[in-house]
C-alpha cells in the first residue's frame, strides 16, 4: 500500500476514493477520525488520507487526482444579462436552465 494524497477533510477523502474506484483504481481512506484530536498531536497530522491497494497504481493515482483539482471552471451568460459562474446549470437570478 501507498499513500498518495492527504486530504483537507473526511468528505473530500471520501470523494476521492470513489473517483479513483471509478478509475479503476483500488484506493482507501486513512486516519479520516483523527481530526477529534487535533490540539493533541499536530493539526497537519490529523488529515484524512488517501491510500492505493497496488503500489503500482500509485502514479495513476496521483495523475488523477492532480486533474480532479484544476477542472476548469464553467461561465455563462443567461439571457437575462446574468453571468453564472461554477457548476450551476440554472441561473440564480431568473431560475433559466443553461443554455
Amino acid at each position: 500500500m501507498k499513500r498518495i494524497a492527504k486530504a483537507p477533510n473526511a468528505a473530500i477523502a471520501a470523494l476521492w476514493a470513489d473517483l479513483l474506484h471509478e478509475a479503476g483504481i483500488h484506493a482507501s481512506v486513512q486516519r479520516q477520525f483523527l481530526s477529534s484530536v487535533a490540539g493533541e498531536i499536530p493539526p497537519d497530522q490529523c488529515l484524512p488520507e488517501i491510500w492505493v491497494t497496488h503500489d503500482e497504481q500509485a502514479d495513476a493515482a496521483r495523475t488523477l487526482l492532480r486533474q480532479l483539482q484544476s477542472l476548469p471552471q464553467r461561465r455563462w451568460v443567461c439571457a437575462c444579462g446574468e453571468v453564472v459562474e461554477g457548476g450551476f446549470e440554472s441561473c440564480w437570478n431568473c431560475g433559466r436552465a443553461m443554455p
